[in-house]
This record gives C-alpha cells, structure tokens and sequence, in this order.
C-alpha cells in the first residue's frame, strides 16, 4: 500500500470517527486540555449544555458547575483524580448556558499519545435529570410506607407499654404512700429505691419509643448489632403476650455492620410480630446472632456476614405462602390485622444492604427467618 493510501485511509478513519461523534445527541462528549479548557465539542454537548461551539472552545470546563462545586473546589479535584487515577466518575447538579440545572452523570478519562504521555481528558456527560427525579420519588414513597409501618407497628406496641407503664405507676405510687406513712429511715430509703428503679425503667422504655418513632432515617451508620438486640429486646418485648417468651442471643465477638439503626430496628419487630402471629397457644420466639462466612454457593452471597435469625414455634408456612411472603401487600391475616408490608419491608432492606433475607419453616414445627447483612471488617 502506498503512503498516500495509508494517509488517505486514515483521514477517511478519523472523518467517520468526527461523524459518529458528532451524530451522538444523547451524550455531550467533548475533550480538555490537561489544565480542564475544552477543545472540542460535539452536537449533544450543544444540545444539553446550549452552548454552540464558538461560544465554548478555550474555556474552562468548570463553568459548567454551580457556584457551591466551584466554591468547593470539585472542578479541580475530578481533574486530579482523572490524572492520578486514569478514570473518574461523578453525578451531580450542572449549569446550563441559560441558567437552568440537569442532573449529570459524567466520566472523565485521561488521554494520552502514542509515547503514553498525558495530553488531556476525554469528558463524556448525560442528562438524567428524569432518572433522578423518579429515584427520588420512589425514595420518597419508600420513606412514607416505612413510616407507616412504623406506624402500625407502634400500634401494635401500645397495648403491652400500657400494662407495663400502668405496672411502674402502682411501684412508684405505692411506695411513695408506704414512705409517707414510715418513720424507718432504711424502710424509707428502701421505698425511695423503688421508685428510684421503676423511674428509671420507665425512661429507658420511653427512651426506645421514641428512637423507635423518630420520623427521621438515622443513614447509614457502622452498628454493634449485638449492642442493637440488648437495648431493643425490651422494646421487642412488648409486642409479646404473656403466653409467648423471648429469648435474644448473640456471642460478644459478633461483628459490625453498616447499616441505618431505625431500619434494623423495623426489620427486627416486624419479624417479631410475623413470629408472634404465627403462635396461636403458648410458644417461643429465639433471635439470635452469629458470623458466617459464605462462599459464592451460599444463597448467592459471597464473603463475611451476620446471620439474625429469628425463629418461632409457631404453625409454619405451607410452600404456596412461603414463594409469595416477601411480596408487597401480600399477607393471609384477616382484613385490618396487616398491610402486608412488614416482610416486604424486611427483604427490601437485606437488598439494599447487599444482603439478604431467607426462610425456612416446616408446617407444624414452626419458622426461622435469616437475616444476612454484610460484615464490616
């Protein structure tokens, strides 16, 4: 082949490689110089940013970013981590030519020439101010249904606290009325000691409904679990009638996970009160923790993860049940006694965790449910 062909050839390469990039509305693709100044600018850059080409070349990409980014110095720190990294993405709020914001999702690269010398950054960015917008939406219904779940929950709670409220009233009222009535200075600080427990004891409950009824999500936080079973099983408690007992167990080296506290606490009652319903006569009802390590043929997870399980003594679950329980408005208790939400709520967060949530019951010898969620070593 000649010189020329090869020179030819090679023109007709990079004129078809303008047109394609040109041709892509969907995308602004563009390059930058190593100092952020872009070079080059393709129609759906026009068209996202409303920049026309002649308005835009020689200047700085981040004219691009609102004024809190550029006051914190976004700009400046994608270039750095594209040049030291090779590759950088970020998502966030971006300026139109007009004034107006999108929601961009962006991937930097940095280029380099045939001797792998660093010349600039290819910078490929899209609009998903829809996508955006329905994610937040769906985190916005998501968040009004785990409320009501709270909701229905601290329903269900109310009988029990008032029996035990009422219980701590008589303690503390009846010994004030007894050290009234004593000149016995011990028999009086012995009384005075009652009330003294029963107040605190009435704290502490309060103090967990209240954490529990926060409207607020606390995010996502590295939690002792072990810590989270002992302060909660009180609460837990009281969803319980007297014929059912709880036993809450978990070993003192379990291990941390990341996940957020109010959440764990909704999955951990709502399984609770599934167990509970499914004990018609007296029963038990056993949460327990421990570490497991799974490989890649362990219910699909792969890696360190604490095990809660919560198991019962209950009727079990028959297999048409068992294949629809972690649907959403799916339940078989009669109408006004359930949403239907509580297991869906559970699975939905073991999922958004990177976890999971598995069953396993035999009909007459009652149920275990496995919560796994991902350890954080």
């Amino acid at each position: 082949m000649k010189p020329s062909d090869i020179f030819h050839t090679a023109a007709e390469h990079h004129r078809r490689y303008e047109l394609l990039v040109q041709s892509v509305m969907d995308y602004a693709i563009y390059m930058l110089d190593l100092d952020g100044r872009i070079i080059t600018w393709n129609a759906g850059a026009q068209r996202i940013k409303g920049y026309s080409t002649e308005d835009i070349i020689g200047q700085h990409f981040s004219r691009f970013f609102g004024a809190d980014d550029q006051a914190d110095g976004k700009p400046h720190r994608l270039l750095s981590q594209a040049y030291a990294q090779g590759r950088c993405q970020d998502e966030g709020w971006r300026v139109r030519k007009d004034g107006s914001r999108f929601w961009a999702r962006i991937a930097l690269d940095l280029i380099r020439d045939d001797s792998g010398n660093p010349i600039g950054f290819a910078k490929v960015t899209r609009d998903i101010t829809e996508r955006h917008e329905a994610e937040r939406q769906l985190d916005q219904v998501r968040a009004e249904l785990f409320q009501a779940q709270k909701l229905e929950a601290l329903g269900q709670l109310t009988g029990g606290l008032a029996h035990d409220f009422n219980n701590l009233l008589t303690i503390i009222l009846s010994s004030a009325k007894m050290a009234q009535k004593s000149a016995n200075p011990e028999r009086v600080a012995a009384m005075l000691a009652n009330i003294v427990d029963a107040g605190e004891r009435g704290s502490r409950l309060t103090r967990q409904l209240l954490t529990f009824a926060r409207h607020k999500e606390a995010g996502s936080q590295r939690l002792d679990v072990g810590e989270m079973l002992a302060t909660t099983q009180a609460l837990l408690a009281q969803a319980l009638p007297k014929r059912i007992t709880l036993q809450v167990q978990a070993p003192p080296d379990l291990w941390q996970v990341d996940a957020d506290p109010s959440q764990l606490e909704m999955v951990l009652l709502n399984l609770t009160l599934n167990a509970r319903d499914a004990i018609s006569a007296e029963g038990c009802i056993h949460v327990h923790a421990s570490n497991q390590h799974l490989d890649e043929g362990t219910h699909g997870l792969l890696g360190d993860f604490v095990c809660i399980t919560v198991a019962d003594t209950g009727a079990g679950i028959d297999e048409y049940t068992r294949q629809r329980i972690f649907e959403p408005f799916f339940t078989t208790k009669a109408f006004g006694q359930g949403t239907g939400l509580g297991l869906s709520q559970a699975y939905g967060f073991a999922r958004h965790v990177n976890g999971d949530l598995r069953v396993d019951s035999v009909v007459g010898e009652g149920t275990q449910m496995h919560l796994y969620i991902p350890a954080a070593l």
